[in-house]
């Protein structure tokens, strides 16, 4: 009887340890290394929260680096000086979405 529960609380705590003890593969610029690649990401993001015709229409898209997070941002059609763009935070390092907005 003990063998058994001895067992269980084996498996209960070393199964933990050993995933936890595997890492994800990492590239070393990081799993968004370009503008190209944030672009990309954040047009994904956008186009199911504002639609398709929307992120489209605030072509082309900039991308900036710093401190480790892109920031995406559309831009204004031509001849507009007032209104608001969409806005993605991406992490260089692993692609998560830090931030989303849309300006108004």
């Amino acid at each position: 009887m003990l063998r058994p529960a001895l067992f269980f609380a084996l498996v209960v705590l070393v199964l933990p340890l050993r995933s936890s003890a595997q890492t994800s593969f990492k590239l070393p610029e990081g799993f968004v290394p370009d503008a190209e690649t944030a672009i990309k990401i954040a047009v994904a993001v956008w186009e199911p929260i504002y639609g398709k015709e929307q992120i489209a229409a605030e072509r082309p898209y900039r991308a900036t680096l710093a401190d480790g997070v892109w920031t995406v941002t559309g831009s204004l059609p031509k001849g507009f000086t007032r209104g608001g763009v969409a806005e993605a935070r991406i992490s260089k390092e692993d692609g998560r979405i830090l931030g989303v907005i849309h300006g108004k």
